[in-house]
């Protein structure tokens, strides 16, 4: 968790990986430089807490499955997240990075599949933009969705940089 009462945008994503665990800083790894590339910003950009808060859904490491990490402990973002999120009154938008955030954001309003909820990201604008994880894992779905490295992925780079 990084973040400022001043932050502009808000980066929730799933919970610390082994990596981050390991190092202490959020997104710290494989899956923050594919962000970071998405978002078309550099590191001192994207650990400037008064730019961009990096709140989890899950504050712990929730350990390992056989198919890779578990998910973010459930308690955590009910207990944390109003609190914290009540505190960041100048943010402008909120990315929801994967199922675990878009799910408990978006509720009903997501669509019924991660693919289905990013593809029709302008529909939760301005407040909120669905993005997946990424992971180096999801290179097979970033191949089967060619859309989303060039509608998606454009159109954040632009509304980040009038927000930052």
């Amino acid at each position: 968790m990084a973040a400022s009462p001043e932050c502009k945008i808000i980066i929730i994503g799933q919970a610390p990986g082994s990596v981050v665990h390991q190092t202490g800083i959020p997104w710290d790894d494989k899956s923050g430089d594919n962000l970071r590339n998405w978002l078309g910003i550099d590191n001192a950009t994207f650990y400037n807490e008064k730019l961009i808060a990096l709140m989890p859904m899950g504050f712990c490491y929730p350990g390992k499955n056989k198919t890779g990490d578990l998910p973010p402990r459930p308690e955590c973002a009910p207990l944390w997240h109003p609190k914290l999120l009540s505190m960041m009154t100048e943010a402008r938008m909120i990315l929801l990075i994967g199922n675990y955030a878009q799910n408990y954001y978006l509720r009903e309003l997501a669509g019924g599949t991660l693919t289905e909820t990013v593809r029709n990201y302008i529909t939760y604008l301005p407040k909120y933009f669905p993005l997946p994880h990424p992971s180096p894992r999801n290179f097979i779905w970033m191949a089967k969705n060619p859309w989303f490295g060039q509608e998606v992925l454009p159109e954040l780079k632009s509304r980040l940089q009038e927000i930052i």
